[in-house]
């Protein structure tokens, strides 16, 4: 009942929209009979340009009493006014420079708006290379909404003919003009230092060396609001805090954009410009001791936990006897050596957190702090991360054995005299059971990794306590060894079992990589597992000691073969520039109504062939091709039923896909063959579109 009512909640959001951004009939005819309409004029600040300047002209929009146009924010659906230039060779056209708004309620909230005759400036640059004493013609055409109780959408073409001399010549007709709309505008002020701050929340915008206080800030960004809706704007040692609440969703219940960076208009005695700012990770804060023990119990459990891996707990014992064997029963020489070999743990440690917290540095700024989250926001983080614990999963089920001699810890080492040889062990120690942290240390690394630098070196400290503290209590009683328990088969099972919470870890980075990279592209990932699952295979099955020296360089070579094609086919995608628009038969007769050709790809997630198309068949020179030929390309996805999309494909005599077709206007569909190659592509669209 409650799903049903908020799709009701949706679909009436969305009717009130449409009746307030469209036109009424009213505002139809009113438009028709020009009672309506804005009066737009082009105009130029120079009466002459010269080459290799920048000279400034002004679009201005006289609008109709009690009609308004809008903000390059809006703060809603409606469109800000907007420009597409014509110029000659070597001119080059500047943004549109945004007078400072009114805030006015609209229908969803607040809207940024421009009542009576905004005045919008552009500058233009002319080249050097320009010649004095010819003209240059410079065409606008502009576009813009105005509303009122209404919408309406209005647009206009400029053409302005420029004389070329050697020097520009002011225009002092139009200097009034230009003068007050520089005073409408922002004011820039170099000299203020602009930080943004956020957790994923709220964002704080901290403005330092302005004197006199703000009143509210205007937002260049749908995803934030005004500071006065909701945030607040206070003192701050010798700057300004502003806190700005993000909009997440908008009036449809859709989820808005976040963007990593702000700008806008703060507003007071005077209106000024904030540039662009990173929006960036505050820095981590100390957390209360009482919060903070149970991240460094959770670290020192994990420590201790991996003692229990095959590969460290069977040596424990043997690890003691030999500390026993070297100080000829001594307790304070085996005691020594203990804390010798647990001093060897903590070093290696403290080189692989300092590894770590300087990885978290690079990733974080300035601050140098970053959170577990936010690494995921980087498909190659993500991807890095899904092939270790993929990998690390396939080694703990038994697949493949690294480091067969890691045992050495008991084994070769023991031969090792000396303190130098227990501190060697301890290092040797926490290199074998590292790797096994996953399934036990991912929710106290993920608080870990947030920390500020002392808790975070004393987080991990505490977790190389873990790993080492069975070693020094056993140096202290060697008696307790004849209480541990045996090692045995079930050791094996142990392991086999903790494989699978890496598998789900994976298996989560793995959905978290598909929203990144496109569900559509989530082939080449699937394959790149499956290859390097293939390649730990061979190099468990035939690298082993027993084997032929050629039969294990073969297995060797096999396995960086599989290894790096399946790196190369899970890696994150280039971003394709060639832009599917959903397929509609609507759509596609608006189209070859007016002359366009349309291009249909009639696919499906579940269509490997189809899959294989989009990889191979759409190369730069191809998508290049179809914008020279003004091709529209539309997907018809059937991944899920759809009857309209299945009576197209019976018309085209089709019932299986990959389906691509080529409409040309009154021309007949030309449907190509089910596997496509960028050639094929080329020469179709070169023999059957003609040259505009």
């Amino acid at each position: 009942m409650g799903h049903a009512a908020s799709i009701m909640h949706r679909i009436l959001l969305f009717i009130i929209a449409i009746f307030a951004c469209a036109p009424s009939a009213d505002a139809q005819f009113e438009n028709a009979q020009k009672a309506t309409s804005s009066v737009p004029d082009l105009f130029s600040e120079v009466k002459t340009i010269a080459p290799g300047t920048t000279f400034t002209l002004a679009l201005k929009l006289d609008h109709p009493q009690e009609w308004h146009s809008y903000y390059q924010n809006s703060g809603g659906v409606e469109l800000p006014p907007a420009i597409k230039w014509t110029l000659p060779d070597g001119f080059t056209a500047g943004p549109i420079q945004w007078p400072v708004p009114e805030v006015k309620d609209g229908f969803f909230g607040k809207s940024f708006v421009y009542s009576g005759s905004p005045v919008f400036l552009i500058e233009l640059t002319a080249p050097k290379s320009l010649t004095p004493g010819g003209t240059v013609s410079l065409t606008a055409d502009a576009a813009w909404q105005i509303c009122k109780d209404s919408c309406i959408n209005e647009s206009k073409s400029f053409t302005l003919t420029l004389p070329v001399a050697a020097v520009a010549e002011i225009d002092p007709a139009q200097a009034s003009l230009f003068a007050n709309a520089r005073k409408s505008l922002p004011v820039k002020m170099p000299s203020l230092e602009i930080t943004a701050q956020s957790d994923g929340g709220d964002v704080q915008l901290r403005i330092a060396n302005l004197k006199e206080a703000p009143t509210d800030f205007i937002p260049n960004q749908p995803f934030l609001q005004l500071a006065s809706v909701g945030g607040s704007i206070q003192r701050d040692g010798d700057a300004w805090l502003v806190t700005l609440k993000r909009i997440k969703k908008d009036f449809l219940d859709n989820a808005v954009t976040q963007g990593k960076s702000l700008s806008g208009i703060l507003t007071g005695p005077t209106a000024i410009e904030i540039p662009d700012t990173a929006i960036t990770s505050p820095p981590a804060k100390l957390l209360p001791f009482s919060k903070f023990l149970p991240v460094l119990g959770g670290m020192l459990l994990g420590g201790l936990i991996l003692n229990l891996m095959p590969c460290v707990f069977p040596v424990i014992g043997l690890k003691i006897m030999g500390f026993v064997q070297q100080a000829g029963q001594d307790r304070k020489k085996i005691a020594l050596h203990g804390i010798i070999f647990a001093l060897g743990v903590l070093a290696s440690f403290g080189v692989l957190s300092g590894i770590l917290f300087a990885a978290r540095s690079a990733a974080g700024g300035a601050a140098g702090s970053i959170g577990w989250g936010y690494q995921l926001q980087n498909p190659w983080v993500v991807l890095t991360l899904m092939l270790l614990m993929f990998v690390l999963a396939l080694n703990m089920f038994g697949l493949f054995e690294l480091g067969t001699s890691a045992t050495s810890v008991g084994g070769s080492l023991q031969s090792k005299q000396g303190l130098g040889g227990s501190f060697f062990s301890g290092v040797l120690a926490t290199v074998v059971a590292t790797p096994c942290s996953a399934p036990f240390l991912g929710v106290a690394i993920g608080a870990a990794i947030a920390l500020p630098a002392v808790q975070f070196f004393g987080a991990f400290a505490a977790m190389a306590v873990g790993l080492a503290l069975p070693y020094l209590i056993l140096s202290v009683f060697p008696r307790l060894i004849d209480f541990l328990p045996r090692p045995g088969a079930w050791m094996e099972s142990f392991k086999q079992a903790m494989s699978f919470f890496l598998f789900a870890t994976a298996g989560y980075l793995l959905w978290v990589y598909a929203g990144q990279i496109g569900l559509e592209n989530l082939l080449g990932p699937i394959f790149g597992l499956s290859a390097i699952a293939i390649a730990a295979w061979i190099y468990g099955r035939w690298n082993l000691p027993h084997r032929p020296q050629g039969t294990r360089f073969t297995a060797i070579a096999l396995t960086l073969l599989f290894a790096a094609g399946g790196f190369l086919l899970a890696k994150p995608p280039q971003k394709s520039a060639l832009v599917w628009e959903p397929w509609s038969q609507e759509r596609v007769d608006e189209l070859l109504a007016e002359g366009t050709p349309v291009y249909i790809d009639f696919t499906a997630q579940w269509c490997a062939t189809c899959q294989v198309n989009k990889k191979r068949a759409y190369t730069d020179e191809v998508i290049r091709l179809m914008k020279e030929k003004g091709i529209v390309a539309l997907k018809a996805d059937k991944t899920s039923p759809d009857p309209k999309i299945e009576e197209k494909l019976q018309e085209l005599g089709r019932s299986a896909i990959p389906v691509n077709v080529l409409l040309v206007p009154e021309k007949e569909p030309i449907i190509t063959p089910e596997l496509l190659s960028p050639g094929y592509l080329e020469e179709l669209f070169t023999k059957e579109i003609p040259a505009k």
